[in-house]
């Protein structure tokens, strides 16, 4: 896959060095120390410099109609040439190429996010046929129900279930998880991660096009091409500010020349203007730091979609937060059963309903009937009924499973002893029954994630004030688990439809900045309604992944409290390098105006203005997000941002 740069940004290292050593040159023959050959390194710098710049100003010119800040240096590196300072155009010319080589190198890894991203993918899987031999085929030609073997050592090649064997699976490379994940039957295995020790079977449960990384691989493109609101401003602010100058800059020349001056000393004070008044660093003051953010926060395993989703961050006033497989593990398991038709019949019909179904509930359903050797019923005409449960048809009528809501909606009641057990537990009860007749029910039992309690203390910690649980399971249920958490009564929020968390999210939106966090389909529309919506884990939903602005790849809350402490320090950090860069552009446009400011300070004071900012925006790269845990390995996309960190190190 081609890495997206031009010929000429390939070059900027080898002309930056031949521009350095011809100023050397210069520099040398002009404080007589060595006869070096000064025109000749004054000629080395204006093409190893100049030409480049000179052609990137016209061709933004020409192709875009943009007056841009290469525009201006050429002018004034020319300016300096025509009235005989040519060494102070060369020190301008190798000055910014410095200076637009160490952006270039500090921040140009993130446009190769993708390649990295698809260096984690595997190029061939082991097929099984069905004769039971194996065939080494593309991962490209793979499709959902394709069973591979996995061996030890081996990718996974796409998402898939574990359909045979029992192993420890690497997922570092994904979640940020520091220790092996076992996996047994009927576990989800994802794309990229590493078998360590055993000979697996998996069904593939999507193409590449569609798998973890494809989706990881879109966010990254998502997050380089949207920009934040400063971003924007900067670079709406460069472009006309630009043009100001360069007009401002005429306008000085032509005055001198009315007052009398010099031809040569006008055009020589106004490319002193041209320098001074040059917004480089106000322009890329902003991207240094968001990039840099992005960086440190992809290696903490937290995906924003681009800038703005980072401001948004820093500035939230409350979170809201889905409870099934958000702050709960989502691993639910049968912890009671009641039935009039029998258990066994009983649980056969559920597990036959639920066979389809994604929800952690019915996955516990299907688990706890598999335990008991029970082959799931055949039901056909499955149609799913959002936060009220499923109905199909079997071989002796229509059949329907669910919770309250769905109870009451078929006419049903749970008035027997079995029934009020189940109905006053404070765990979830899935009913079913066939049309007014209840057939009996289960209750299942979910509990909260290792670090939710860390990351929502670390929230409130951190001067967030409003936390809301939001859930559509009953009062009792998400009282158990809102009062582990430390959320107060008031916080929490049950017995929700999927319009009533919109309408919930809605009104904390109108007293500020809101986020919302969930993992479901269910929660896709809060997603969307909120000011910023996260996706809790890579495997959470893909209409989740869709509608939110971050993704927290790991499933650790505590992440998420980290990843707002780092918004708000990009924010601290933008504010800090627009009032340098703004303060630094006006000292020195005062000092060209009243004070003669020589070509060579108004180029070091600009030039050095510009890396500072810079610099200043790459410490975010040494502040990546760690969870409360010590992970002992790098997090996801750690491969991504390595050496971008070393280089900068190098700086």
């Amino acid at each position: 896959m081609p890495d997206g740069t031009s010929l000429t940004e390939r070059l900027m290292l080898p002309l930056t060095m031949i521009s350095v050593c011809g100023m050397a040159m210069a520099a040398l023959d002009a404080f007589a120390i060595s006869g070096a050959g000064g025109s000749l390194g004054l000629w080395l710098v204006y093409l190893a410099a100049g030409l480049p710049t000179g052609l990137r100003a016209l061709s933004a010119l020409w192709r875009e109609r943009v007056f841009d800040i290469d525009l201006l240096m050429i002018i004034a590196a020319l300016a300096a040439l025509a009235v005989g300072a040519p060494l102070e155009g060369a020190v301008l010319l190798t000055l910014f190429s410095i200076s637009g080589t160490l952006e270039h190198r500090a921040m140009g890894r993130a446009r190769r996010a993708i390649e990295a991203l698809m260096a984690l993918r595997p190029e061939t899987a082991l097929r099984l046929r069905g004769d039971g031999a194996t065939e080494e085929v593309r991962v490209a030609d793979l499709r959902p129900g394709d069973r591979l073997v996995l061996r030890p050592g081996a990718r996974v090649p796409v998402d898939g279930l574990l359909l045979n064997g029992e192993g420890a699976v690497d997922e570092a490379t994904i979640t940020g998880e520091s220790m092996p994940v076992s996996k047994a039957p009927g576990t989800k295995l994802f794309e990229a991660t590493v078998n360590l020790n055993a000979v697996l079977i998996m069904e593939a449960t999507a193409t590449s096009a569609t798998s973890t990384v494809a989706r990881m691989i879109a966010m990254v493109t998502e997050a380089q091409a949207a920009r934040a609101p400063s971003e924007t401003f900067s670079a709406w602010f460069g472009q006309r500010y630009t043009i100001a100058v360069l007009a401002a800059a005429l306008l000085a020349f032509l005055a001198q020349l009315l007052l009398g001056y010099p031809l040569s000393e006008a055009l020589y004070r106004s490319a002193v203007l041209l320098v001074a008044a040059s917004p480089c660093a106000v322009v890329i003051s902003v991207p240094a730091a968001i990039l840099s953010a992005l960086a440190a926060a992809a290696r903490g395993g937290v995906l924003f979609k681009g800038g703005a989703a980072l401001e948004a961050l820093a500035d939230v006033k409350s979170f809201s937060f889905d409870k099934t497989g958000t702050l709960t593990t989502g691993t639910a398991e049968v912890t009671d059963i009641d039935a009039t038709i029998g258990q066994d019949r009983m649980l056969s019909l559920l597990a036959g309903l639920e066979a389809q179904s994604e929800h952690p509930i019915a996955a516990a359903i299907r688990r706890r009937a598999a335990a008991d050797g029970l082959t799931p019923a055949e039901v056909r005409g499955v149609v799913t009924h959002p936060s009220e449960g499923i109905t199909g048809v079997d071989e002796d009528g229509a059949v329907w499973a669910g919770n309250q809501r769905m109870l009451e909606r078929m006419g049903a009641t749970a008035t027997t002893p079995g029934a009020l057990r189940l109905k006053n537990s404070a765990q979830t009860v899935t009913w079913i029954g066939r049309g007014n007749r209840l057939l009996g029910g289960v209750t299942v039992a979910d509990r909260p994630r290792t670090g939710s309690a860390a990351g929502l203390s670390q929230l409130r910690a951190a001067g967030v004030h409003h936390l809301a649980l939001m859930t559509g399971d009953r009062r009792a249920v998400a009282l158990r688990i809102g009062r582990e958490l430390g959320f107060s009564e008031a916080e929490i929020h049950s017995d929700l439809l999927p319009e009533d968390k919109v309408r919930l999210v809605g009104d904390l939106a109108e007293k500020g900045r809101t986020a919302f966090v969930g993992d479901g389909v269910n929660d896709a529309a809060a997603l969307a309604r909120a000011d910023v919506g996260i996706a809790m884990g890579v495997a959470g939903s893909e209409v989740a992944l869709q509608a939110a602005d971050v993704a927290l790849l790991a499933e650790d809350m505590t992440r998420l409290a980290a990843a707002r402490k780092l918004a708000q320090r990009t924010k601290r950090i933008i504010r800090q390098n627009l009032i340098f860069a703004l303060g630094m552009m006006a000292l020195l446009v005062i000092s060209a105006l009243f004070f003669e400011l020589p070509l060579p300070l108004a180029v070091i004071g600009h030039e050095g203005g510009t890396v500072l900012v810079v610099l200043n925006g790459l410490r975010l790269l040494a502040d990546p997000i760690r969870s409360d845990h010590s992970l002992r390995k790098r997090p996801v996309l750690s491969s991504l941002f390595t050496r971008q960190s070393q280089e900068v190190g190098n700086v």
